[in-house]
C-alpha cells in the first residue's frame, strides 16, 4: 500500500511539475526611447559609453530598460511568476499554467507569447537529458608549476612576459556558484588589487554571489583566469577585473536559466564589460517539451544562442564552453556556443590531443565550430578550499582561453572584437584544415599578437582585407570615409557579390561561397582598390 501511495504522489508531483510552464512573453514598446538613446549616460554605465565608441557601436532601442510597469502588471496577473527580464528582446520569463500564460495575450502590451515547451506553440521537441558541467575526475594536492602547461601551451607566457597580464580589461564570469571566492587566499592578489569588481545572484535575485549554493563550479571556472598561488598557480589573466553573476541553477534544468543569462549579459553590457566567459550549455531539459534538438543547434534558434549574438554586437568578446557531449548521443556543440558570433572552445589533453568528451562541430551549424580549443583534459583548477586539483570538462578549457583573450585584449586595446577572434583562428594550430574536432586548432597566442600589432601600426590610410585565403568572414580596413562600393568578381568576370561597406559595416560572410580565386573591388568616392581574393 505504501508503494502505491508512494507512485501516486511522484505521478501526481510530475503532473503538476510539468502543468507548470514556462514562457518568454515579448512585449510591444519601451518607454522614453527616443531621450534615453540620446542620453545614454541614463542606461548605460560611463565605461560601458566608452566601449561602444571606442568601437563604433551604436547605442540603440535594445539598451534601453524594459518598462517597469508593464512586468509590474505581469506579476499581479492570476497565476504568473515573473522570473527574469531581457531589454535586448524586450521580453519577460514567466511561469505559469499554460491557461493563465495564454491569458496574458489579452493585455495591451503584450505582443506575442513564446512557450520554452515549443508543442504549445507549433511542433514539440524531444531529447534525452545532458550533463553540462565539467566530466568530474579530481585529485588533489599538486605542487609547484601546476598551471604551466595550460598556459605554455597557447604560448601565453611570452605574453605574460611581456606585462599583458589581462589589466585593464574587465570580464563577467557566468556560472553556478562562487562559493568561498570572496574570503579564499588564492584570490587575495585578486581583492588586493581591487579587481572582485562585484556579482550577483540571478537565480536567487541575492547580491551575495558568494554563498554556498550547492555547487562550487563557478569559483573553479574563475581561477583558471584569475587564481594566483605564488609559485603553485597562476591563472591566465590573474590582473583582468571581474564580476561574478550566478545564472546556473545546478539543481534543475529548466529554460529560465537561460533567461537569467541574457539578464547577466545585459548586466555586463551596462557595466562595459569586454568579455564573457560562460562554461555552460544548454540543450535538453528535465521537461522533455522544452528540450532542444541538435538541428535547433544552428546558431539563431536558442533564445540564449540569440542573446549572445546581441552581446557581441554591443561589443562583448563571448567565450563559451564547447559541451562535453562528444561521447555521448548528443555529440555537436550547444546553445550558446553554436552562435556564429561567440568565441566557442572545445578540449584537448596535455599533449594537445583531442579529448573524446569534448563537443563536436556539425555541418548544419553555420561557422565552424568548436574555434579553437585548449586544454581541458585535466587542467589543473583551484577548488573552493584553495587546493589545486586536476578537473576534466571544457567547462575549464574556456576560462584558460577567455584568460587569454584578455591579455591579448591588452596588448591590442585599439582592434574590434572580431580582428581578436579572428586573430586568435590564424594563429591557431590548424586554421589552413580545420575540422569538427579541434575547430582551427590550439591558439599561439604570440603570433596572435604579432598579427594583431601589425594592423595596429596601420595608419588607416589605404584599404586592406583579411584574411587571404579566407575560410568564412573577411574583414574589410577602409579609411575613414563614406560607404564604400564592394563587388566580388569571379574569374570569367561575372559579379557574384556586391554590398556597400564602411568602418563598422566592415565585415562579409563569404561561408557559402564556393572554393576559388575571385577578384574584389572596392571603391570610394576618391579612390579604387581591387585585389585577388582566394577562397578556400
Amino acid at each position: 500500500m505504501k508503494k502505491k501511495l508512494l507512485l501516486i504522489l511522484l505521478v501526481l508531483c510530475q503532473g503538476f511539475l510539468h502543468a507548470q510552464q514556462d514562457a518568454w512573453v515579448y512585449l510591444t514598446d519601451k518607454e522614453n526611447v527616443a531621450s534615453s538613446i540620446a542620453n545614454p549616460i541614463t542606461i548605460l554605465s560611463q565605461n560601458a559609453i566608452n566601449r561602444k565608441n571606442a568601437h563604433a557601436i551604436p547605442i540603440d532601442a535594445r539598451d534601453v530598460p524594459v518598462n517597469e510597469n508593464y512586468i509590474t502588471q505581469l506579476k499581479a496577473q492570476t497565476g504568473i511568476t515573473v522570473k527574469a527580464k531581457s531589454k535586448w528582446f524586450n521580453a519577460v520569463h514567466v511561469r505559469g499554467s499554460e491557461a493563465d500564460i495564454n491569458a496574458l495575450a489579452v493585455l495591451s502590451f503584450v505582443d506575442h507569447i513564446d512557450f520554452a515547451d515549443k508543442g504549445l506553440n507549433t511542433a514539440g521537441r524531444s531529447s534525452s537529458q545532458q550533463d553540462k558541467f565539467e566530466v568530474e575526475e579530481t585529485s588533489v594536492n599538486f605542487t609547484y608549476g601546476n598551471s604551466q602547461n595550460q598556459i605554455q601551451m597557447l604560448n601565453l607566457d611570452n605574453l605574460h612576459i611581456a606585462d599583458y597580464t589581462g589589466e585593464g580589461i574587465v570580464i563577467a564570469v557566468l556560472d553556478a556558484g562562487f562559493p568561498n571566492v570572496n574570503t579564499m587566499s588564492s584570490f587575495q592578489r585578486l581583492r588586493d588589487n581591487n579587481d572582485l569588481l562585484d556579482g550577483y545572484d540571478f537565480v536567487t535575485r541575492n547580491p551575495n554571489v558568494y554563498a554556498y549554493t550547492g555547487n562550487t563550479h563557478g569559483t573553479k571556472v574563475l581561477s583558471d583566469m584569475a587564481g594566483f598561488i605564488q609559485d603553485q598557480f597562476v591563472g591566465t589573466a590573474p590582473d583582468a577585473s571581474y564580476y561574478l553573476f550566478r545564472t546556473e541553477d545546478g539543481a534543475t534544468e529548466n529554460p529560465v536559466e537561460e533567461s537569467y543569462w541574457v539578464e547577466a549579459a545585459e548586466r555586463a553590457d551596462s557595466l562595459g564589460v569586454h568579455i564573457i566567459n560562460s562554461s555552460l550549455g544548454y540543450t535538453t531539459y528535465d521537461n522533455p517539451n522544452y528540450s532542444y534538438t541538435p538541428s535547433d543547434m544552428d546558431g539563431n534558434t536558442a533564445y540564449i544562442t540569440k542573446g549572445a549574438n546581441i552581446a557581441v554586437e554591443k561589443g562583448i568578446l563571448v567565450v563559451n564552453s564547447a559541451g562535453n557531449s562528444g561521447n555521448g548521443a548528443w555529440q555537436i556543440v550547444g546553445a550558446p556556443a553554436d552562435a556564429a558570433n561567440v568565441l566557442s572552445i572545445g578540449a584537448v589533453d596535455a599533449a594537445g590531443n583531442y579529448a573524446s568528451f569534448s563537443s563536436r562541430g556539425n555541418a548544419t551549424q553555420p561557422t565552424q565550430k568548436p574555434d579553437v580549443v585548449a586544454q581541458g583534459a585535466s587542467p589543473f583548477v583551484i577548488n573552493e578550499n584553495d587546493g589545486i586539483e586536476n578537473n576534466n570538462g571544457t567547462s575549464f578549457s574556456s576560462p584558460i582561453m577567455a584568460g587569454a583573450v584578455a591579455c591579448l585584449m591588452q596588448a591590442a586595446p585599439t582592434l574590434s572584437v572580431e580582428q581578436i577572434k579572428q586573430f586568435i583562428r590564424m594563429s591557431a594550430s590548424q586554421y589552413a584544415t580545420p575540422d569538427f574536432f579541434l575547430g582551427y586548432g590550439i591558439p599561439d597566442f604570440d603570433l596572435a599578437l604579432t598579427l594583431a600589432l601589425s594592423v595596429e601600426e596601420e595608419t588607416y590610410s589605404t584599404i586592406k582585407i583579411f584574411p587571404n585565403p579566407v575560410n568564412d568572414i573577411l574583414q574589410i580596413q577602409l579609411p575613414l570615409e563614406t560607404n564604400s562600393e564592394l563587388i566580388i568578381y569571379d574569374v570569367l568576370g561575372k559579379v557574384v557579390f556586391e554590398q556597400y561597406v564602411n568602418r563598422s559595416l566592415n565585415q562579409i560572410d563569404m561561408s557559402t561561397m564556393s572554393s576559388g580565386l575571385y577578384l574584389l573591388r572596392i571603391s570610394s568616392e576618391t579612390t579604387t582598390k581591387t585585389f585577388k581574393l582566394v577562397k578556400q
